[in-house]
């Protein structure tokens, strides 16, 4: 595992409010924790305890898929420069949903998702060059 993937479960664990991660990858285990924002402040007139800790998400990351780059070419995550980006980490996409655009040859090819999944990682940067195989995204 790659500072990267490590950067990007950071921000997983972020944007969801998943006060705790463990993740084991061949011989590697990983933990994340982080107190949760409402810890320790008063709620109609109860303070919360660890009884009370609200039930964190569960992600297995151990079904992790790669949506890879079917062909060579410029990677773009929007249809113009000034548009909103097709996904975002988070994202929960529909089978047949644009993922992004790749341009070869002054083709523009849109990539679309091929199951329903949920964006855990974007694995490359707006405008990079992509090579077949080239991992794009991955998913759970």
């Amino acid at each position: 595992m790659d500072i990267e993937q490590i950067k990007a479960l950071a921000e997983i664990v972020k944007n969801y409010g998943i006060t705790s991660l463990t993740i084991t990858e061949n011989d590697i285990t990983i933990s994340m924790q982080r107190e949760h924002p409402d810890a320790g402040y008063e709620h109609d007139g109860y303070r919360n305890s660890p009884d009370s800790a609200p039930v964190e998400n569960i992600y297995n990351f151990s079904d992790v898929n790669e949506i890879k780059a079917p062909l060579v070419g410029v990677f773009y995550m929007a249809a113009a420069p000034d548009a909103e980006p097709y996904v975002e980490i988070g994202k929960k996409i529909k089978k047949g949903d644009v993922l992004c655009i790749i341009e070869a040859m002054k083709l523009m090819n849109e990539i679309n998702a091929e199951q329903d999944c949920e964006i855990v990682d974007i694995c490359v940067k707006n405008g990079d060059i992509v090579e077949y195989g080239q991992t794009l995204f991955k998913v759970i």
